[in-house]
């Protein structure tokens, strides 16, 4: 039994999709199988897959009459693996060398942490480099940045079999934002983490600019992010909903809009804590990233103000303008 299935899913990849396989069959650790779901590709996709499976019999192809979507193209690869592990994967995305050696080093040592992300460069076409991708490395920040931040980066992920088969697939029939939508459930049960260097290139290109697409996967996040704050806190209130958003979107606020958006943050760590989503002792650590948030919101000279005031004062003797 291999230690890794990774799987993937390719609707119309012919473009990209030899990178992608030569990107994992070229992985330094070897001990994986690679079940790759064709989902009802109208060009010439499977003929690509199938070369690539008479040279390497790690390749194990499936093959849907008609498009299904990629959440449940990945469940059914899922269903079909055997590993302990379950690395996920994009066809149009690269794969640095190291990426599953360096995830299956981590999990081994860290067995609290069900589900693990990396680091990821976002590239062109032609696998220029466009920008890096910032992400928090501890459970408490990827947990919290669920609403305000970037968390993980879906195709770097790995997580354990044990948390993806307790009933915790993909939910392709309610959500079209079905990542997002995982791990507003996983994070109840388990631990996330992502590594930081970066394991994986992120191919941007025309195909993602899909305007109806984009507008529909932004529209059902909103309302994954509004069932989850609705569980946490019984309620979900609009404006809270979309001061978190303009915070996503890196927006600047005016001072009444920042002291909301404090007291939006501070009762959804109380509420992350209380759940037992986030551990107490890392409430400090949470705490600091909020005010970090806040003062990425004000206007550029009030920044440098706060920049100047943090390095000539101790600021633990007084209390933020914040709170």
């Amino acid at each position: 039994m291999p230690a890794v299935s990774v799987v993937m899913p390719v609707f119309n990849g012919e473009m990209y999709v030899a990178e992608a396989i030569e990107s994992i069959l070229g992985q330094t650790f070897t001990d994986f199988e690679f079940i790759i779901v064709d989902d009802g590709s109208l060009d010439s996709s499977w003929e690509v897959i199938r070369s690539y499976e008479a040279c390497d019999d790690r390749i194990r192809p499936v093959r849907f009459r008609r498009n299904m979507g990629a959440p449940n193209a990945r469940n059914h690869a899922v269903s079909l693996s055997s590993a302990d592990y379950i690395a996920m994967m994009d066809c149009d995305d690269v794969c640095m060398p190291q990426r599953l050696e360096r995830q299956v080093e981590h999990l081994s040592a860290n067995q609290a942490i069900g589900v693990l992300g990396a680091g990821a460069q976002a590239v062109s076409e032609d696998l220029s480099p466009l920008y890096h991708f910032d992400l928090p490395e501890h459970h408490s920040l990827i947990a919290f940045n669920v609403f305000v931040g970037s968390f993980l980066i879906h195709p770097t992920v790995m997580m354990r079999r044990q948390v993806f088969d307790s009933g915790n697939e993909y939910q392709p029939s309610k959500w079209s934002a079905d990542d997002t939508e995982l791990w507003s459930r996983l994070m109840w049960r388990t631990r996330f983490a992502n590594l930081p260097e970066p394991l994986l290139l992120y191919r941007r290109h025309e195909a993602q600019h899909h305007t109806s697409r984009n507008a529909t996967l932004k529209a059902h996040t909103r309302d994954v992010r509004a069932r989850l704050l609705q569980r946490l806190w019984g309620e979900a209130p609009q404006a809270t909903l979309v001061r978190f958003e303009r915070m996503r979107m890196d927006a600047k606020l005016g001072w009444r809009e920042r002291r909301a958006a404090s007291q939006d943050m501070a009762r959804l760590l109380d509420a992350m804590i209380g759940a037992g989503i986030i551990d107490p002792a890392d409430r400090g650590l949470v705490s600091a990233h909020i005010q970090r948030r806040l003062e990425g919101t004000t206007p550029r000279l009030w920044q440098q103000f706060l920049h100047w005031r943090r390095h000539h004062f101790d600021l633990g003797k007084y209390k933020s303008e914040f709170d």
